[in-house]
């Protein structure tokens, strides 16, 4: 059985730079749903690169089977390894309902780490990395529509989560080391 945390959060919430901090720290395996989707969408002779390029250009969420077949490979590669980091998933109930079809009989979410950020320090953030980072996705353009599809669909996976109990909300708007100083204290409280 694989362990899971999903890691959630709004574009520029500091879920990438947590779960490095993570990985460092606890040798958890870091999955990026966007990253994975970005290395398929690039990927020579990808069946589903255009599909991907269009959802990522329109700030739209990719059918989960996509994601889930991708989340699964890469688990399934990690070899020894039984505690990962799923980061920007589920964004939505398509995505949720995908997750248990796909991954329940393999996979048991043991929390979930929502990073809470302001919309303004959120993209202010991202317009920052943007700057750098070559992402496609990091321009007013996109972040209107990738804050608009969290808010209205991840917003709700959050609430699911938070009812089951296995939710840990963080504020993501102090520095990186004092959020992860949190994040610590939430991972203490895992059962195994």
């Amino acid at each position: 059985m694989y362990n899971v945390m999903f890691v959630l959060g709004g574009p520029g919430a500091g879920k990438g730079t947590q779960c490095e901090k993570i990985v460092k720290e606890y040798g958890y395996v870091h999955l990026s749903a966007g990253d994975l989707l970005r290395q398929e969408r690039n990927r020579q002779g990808s069946q589903f690169g255009e599909e991907i390029q269009s959802h990522i250009k329109n700030g739209t969420i990719v059918p989960v089977e996509i994601t889930c077949s991708l989340l699964r490979r890469a688990m399934e590669k990690s070899e020894g390894k039984d505690t990962f980091l799923i980061d920007g998933f589920p964004r939505n109930q398509d995505n949720l309902e995908g997750w248990k079809k796909a991954m329940d009989e393999i996979s048991v979410v043991k929390m979930v780490l929502f990073f809470n950020c302001s919309e303004d320090v959120c993209v202010q953030r991202c317009l920052s990395r943007g700057q750098t980072s070559g992402r496609a996705d990091d321009n007013m353009d996109s972040l209107k529509k990738r804050i608009h599809t969290y808010s209205n669909s991840t917003m709700p996976i959050i609430e699911y989560y938070r009812k089951l109990d296995l939710l840990k909300e963080i504020s993501g708007e102090k520095s990186a080391d004092e959020v992860f100083e949190e994040v610590k204290k939430a991972l203490s409280t895992i059962s195994s």
